[in-house]
């Protein structure tokens, strides 16, 4: 799994992954011109949309409507170190929900990987190369360079 993110101008980015693209950029009163989400809004899009599949996924499995499934999660920002904490998750089903398919549904939206990746801390690896090394290094892998 990756993404690929390319510099537009200013603080506007395109993020792309298989042949999707979308565009990140910060609202207007943080020096971008509000043309696409934020990366912490992005990142509640990414819970708010896998906890979505999984709702849906659950009523259909029962034959229930899945039309109209929605998902809003809501975070507060915090400091110290700078990052989104209090996650809140709340699913709204198209149809009335038994106490059973409530829970149902709270244990399928558990099951989301980015619901799962944010409760578990990841391991992240940080590689800075500047653009001459890039090209150095796809000039030796052609076998351009000894």
């Amino acid at each position: 799994m990756q993404v690929k993110v390319e510099h537009l101008e200013g603080v506007k980015f395109t993020v792309a992954a298989r042949g999707h693209v979308i565009v990140n950029d910060q609202p207007v009163e943080d020096g971008g011109t509000d043309e696409g989400m934020t990366p912490p809004e992005m990142l509640l899009g990414s819970l708010a949309s896998c906890a979505a599949y999984y709702a849906a996924y659950y009523l259909k499995a029962r034959k229930l409507a899945t039309a109209g499934t929605e998902v809003i999660v809501a975070a507060e920002k915090l400091t110290n170190p700078s990052r989104i904490d209090h996650f809140k998750i709340e699913v709204i089903a198209p149809v009335a929900l038994t106490p059973e398919q409530v829970e149902g549904i709270d244990r399928a939206v558990h099951r989301c990987i980015v619901h799962n990746t944010l409760l578990t801390i990841p391991t992240i690896t940080t590689t800075v190369r500047g653009q001459v090394a890039v090209e150095m290094q796809a000039a030796h892998e052609a076998g351009s360079v000894a």
